[in-house]
């Protein structure tokens, strides 16, 4: 592959270049994850998983039921809005993480599933999902953020859940 006008190589380098300036420590890992440009949003372009590295798909995960006087079905028995629901799902796979000697920083890939919330209208909250996110990704005792998608959907499984989200993790073996 030519090195002139390839952006996917330049990206590669440029995330080399950021492994090779963190020193050594980085350049033993087996997972490299390559910054958006110019922005502080907590995900990542890119990441490369190298060999010897096992990964982890785990399944879509809604928030807990959390509150069991509420209406079944309804958004307040998962915690209510999007952003308590956001981290009731992340608490969760937190849990699954923790049983197969994971963590949060070892989840490279997130896709977030979101149901419109009929107190936004009927579309998704974005700023909710955002707001539960934040408190486990590019913080600063859990730096590493995962590429991700979002999206909206006409439902989910739950009646009542605004929320779902499976992640792929990955660790060197």
């Amino acid at each position: 592959m030519p090195l002139a006008g390839s952006s996917i190589t330049a990206a590669f380098l440029g995330a080399l270049l950021v492994a090779l300036a963190a020193g050594p420590a980085a350049l033993a890992q087996n997972v490299v994850r390559l910054p958006l440009q110019n922005s502080d949003f907590p995900i990542s372009s890119a990441v490369t998983i190298k060999a010897g590295t096992d990964l982890y798909f785990l399944s879509g995960m809604l928030p807990p039921v959390v509150d069991k006087a509420a209406a079944k079905g309804s958004a307040a028995a998962f915690g209510g809005d999007t952003a308590a629901q956001t981290k009731g799902a992340l608490g969760a796979i937190k849990a699954t993480l923790d049983r197969l000697g994971l963590g949060m920083g070892d989840v490279i890939k997130m896709t977030v599933f979101l149901a419109g919330d009929p107190e936004k209208g009927g579309k998704m909250d974005f700023a909710g999902l955002m707001a539960g996110y934040t408190q486990y990704f590019g913080t600063k005792d859990q730096p590493n953020k995962p590429a991700r998608s979002a999206v909206q959907v006409a439902a989910l499984a739950a009646p009542g859940a605004l929320v779902e989200i499976e992640v792929i993790a990955a660790k060197q073996h």
